[in-house]
């Protein structure tokens, strides 16, 4: 299970590939990890933070778990930021609390203390009470909080020296929770508010890596559709003069229209579930409207001003 915090880098423009390693060398003598082709992609390393909480359920029985969290950054087109977390949760072997070298040296692994269904865990994380939560439902004490440790980290990437902190437009954050089980393929995308998503993920095989990419990949594209909406609605497209409506439009040109690429860094084998999603509830389809709509505005915009350039020549 895990969270995916997705938002603007607060810069003015895109920054470059050598600025994007140093935005996201969060670690020391740790690695950047950057990808060229389709898009540019830079990774940060990847972090552990420690964990001794409740774990969320759908039944609010009571499940301790202990381990360890995976997070990382990433910064795609220099211009989309992320902060992601995920745990892998098993059952412990021992039922019991270990010292917390064992646990270091399985990182990403939570080990639930005591019986748990998957399924409770599952639907305690991603169900009704989960958005706008720490993960779901809990009785008493601390409950794990994956969105808390995706943000924060994505604060520490927002908040460096190498940024100029002067946005070209204002747009929320989204959230992504996300929860992947070993089973028959399924797909499941739920919009809960305009920030809130959640994702339900069955697939054959264990867990690997290549399904938090999947899930970035799915925020990240969900971000670019979800800006490029409120843009076009703050254009008042029909409400306002045609000059000041493609104005308004014209940070969707510079800084996001570009970035559509679904699908570009997904390993093939999760691809078809991507391709659920194009079908329904349809990405790339209302994205390739949206941009023929701020592509028309610019278009009848452009034959304005020649129309009335020419009539001013005849006079």
């Amino acid at each position: 299970m895990g969270e995916v915090h997705t938002g603007l880098l607060q810069n003015s423009g895109e920054i470059s590939e050598s600025t994007c390693r140093q935005v996201l060398a969060l670690m020391a003598g740790e690695t950047v990890r950057v990808s060229r082709r389709p898009i540019v992609h830079a990774l940060s390393p990847e972090r552990l933070t420690g964990v001794d909480c409740a774990l969320p359920t759908a039944s609010r029985s009571r499940v301790r778990g202990v381990g360890t969290v995976m997070s990382r950054c990433a910064v795609t087109g220099g211009r989309v930021a992320q902060g992601s977390s995920y745990v892998r949760v098993v059952r412990s072997e021992a039922d019991r609390r270990l010292p917390w070298s064992h646990y270091l040296a399985r990182p990403g692994v939570v080990e639930v203390l005591g019986k748990a269904k998957a399924a409770d865990l599952a639907e305690g994380f991603t169900g009704d009470s989960a958005p706008g939560g720490t993960g779901g439902a809990c009785l008493d004490g601390a409950c794990l909080n994956l969105g808390a440790v995706s943000g924060r980290f994505l604060d520490l990437v927002q908040a460096s020296p190498l940024l100029d902190r002067r946005a070209p437009f204002k747009i929320p954050r989204t959230s992504l929770r996300w929860v992947a089980e070993t089973g028959e393929p399924s797909i499941r995308f739920t919009l809960h508010t305009e920030q809130e998503r959640t994702l339900r993920l069955t697939h054959p095989g264990p867990f690997t890596p290549a399904v938090v990419d999947l899930c970035e990949d799915l925020a990240t594209h969900d971000w670019l559709l979800t800006s490029l909406l409120v843009i076009v609605e703050r254009a008042r497209i029909g409400g306002t003069q045609g000059a000041q409506a493609v104005a308004r439009l014209a940070p969707a040109i510079d800084h996001l229209m570009h970035l559509w690429m679904p699908a570009a860094r997904v390993e093939e084998w999760l691809t078809p579930f991507w391709e659920s999603l194009e079908r329904r509830p349809g990405f790339s389809r209302q994205w390739r409207s949206l941009v023929d709509r701020v592509r028309d505005q610019v278009a009848m915009n452009t034959l304005a001003l020649l129309n009335a350039t020419a009539e001013a020549g005849r006079r």
